[in-house]
Formats: structure tokens, sequence, C-alpha cells
């Protein structure tokens, strides 16, 4: 599988194209603040999923990107609730968005909590074959 088809990926590049559309709307003085702010961290978790896929060889490797793309995922929700506070946004138009962010979150929780089930290869996994491999040439 192709991390493109994962959900978590789909879902977060979703999010960040919907961040940069509404984004655009931001003043002019906010560009090298809340607005560079919020796209890259709404971009990073689509980014970090990526890596942790390329990465599912090694568990801790795959954790530890997934666990960056869940911080991020955390933090474009809090530039999003800047944006409400300032007056940039109204807070009906960012509930879809943090919608979408949280079941992102999931998804990332999802698979932090099951990674075999994405091609990882768990340690308990690992040590059930090697058993299973000595115990065949017993």
């Amino acid at each position: 599988m192709d991390f493109q088809k994962l959900l978590a990926y789909q879902k977060s590049y979703e999010l960040a194209m919907l961040v940069f559309e509404i984004t655009k709307q931001f003043p002019k003085e906010e560009v090298y603040s809340l607005t560079d702010q919020i796209r890259r961290s709404s971009r990073s978790v689509t980014v970090n999923i990526a890596e942790a896929y390329r990465k599912r060889k090694y568990v801790k490797h795959f954790i530890s990107k997934l666990t960056d793309a869940d911080a991020e995922n955390s933090e474009t929700i809090v530039w999003l609730d800047f944006a409400v506070s300032c007056n940039y946004l109204a807070k009906s138009e960012v509930e879809n968005l943090k919608t979408l962010s949280k079941e992102v979150g999931k998804l990332l929780n999802y698979m932090m909590n099951y990674p075999e089930k994405f091609g990882v290869k768990t340690e308990n996994r690992q040590l059930k074959t090697e058993k299973q491999q000595q115990h065949n040439y017993t």
C-alpha cells in the first residue's frame, strides 16, 4: 500500500488544504506569524504520516513520527483557536476543521496502537516468528 491511500493521510491532506484556503483571508500583518504557523502545522501532520509509513520497518520510528503528527495536529487546533479569538474566523467556520482534526487524531492513535495493521513488525510478532522458526528446527 502507498502512504497516500492511508485514510489518516487523506484526511490530514484535506485539512491542510482547507486551512490553506481559509487563511487566505487573514490580515497581511499575520503572514509571518499566525498564517505561517497554522499552515506549517497542518501540513506537517500529513508529511509526518508519510514519513512514518516509509519508516514502518521499525516500530519505534513509525510511532515516533505518528506522535509528531499528532502533536502537529493538536498545534493546528490551537492556532485555529487563536484565529477565532483574534476575530479572523467565526467559530462556525472552524467547527468543521476541528471535527476533521479530531478525526485525524483518532486515526493517528489507531495507527499507533495497532502498528502491525500497517505493515509494522512489532517485537511480539517478531518474537513469535523467531520462536516458531526455532521450533521448526527442533
